[in-house]
């Protein structure tokens, strides 16, 4: 029990002295920057641009999903650098786990592709209307 409590200890005092770090970093710097509001530093920049309109503009949708799935996949890729680094070494069986694992990757690719999460404009389903039984008095 007293290797469990210092072991949670070990923890709690990590976790203690990063937040400790992190806000005594952000002290530190506000006591040692320059603070010299102007409209000009105040203003948005984007691109060396003004401004123009809103900055509540919508955006579409399918932008998050495609860079949700991009980044999914990019982190399932990576996972075979370190299996590429030794590949000699572990033998058939790990060219077939590979082979299984890229497999997984491909159906994933599919499914997205399939369900149309990797078209940027999805055409509208076109859904039948019921007609309302109150507009039809002949």
């Amino acid at each position: 029990m007293d290797q469990t409590l210092s072991d949670f200890g070990a923890v709690f005092v990590f976790l203690l002295l990063g937040t400790v770090f992190v806000v005594g970093g952000y002290l530190t710097a506000r006591l040692l920057r320059p603070s010299r509001p102007n409209p000009e530093k105040l203003s948005t920049y984007e691109c060396g641009e003004e401004a123009v309109g809103s900055a509540w503009v919508k955006f579409n949708i399918r932008f998050y999903v495609v860079a949700l799935i991009f980044i999914i996949f990019d982190v399932e890729v990576v996972f075979l650098f370190p299996w590429a680094t030794v590949f000699k070494q572990l033998g058939d069986f790990a060219l077939i786990e590979a082979l299984v694992f890229a497999f997984i990757l491909i159906v994933g690719l599919a499914y997205a592709w399939v369900k149309g999460d990797l078209d940027w404009v999805r055409p509208q389903p076109n859904v039948p209307k019921m007609p309302d039984p109150d507009d039809q008095h002949s």
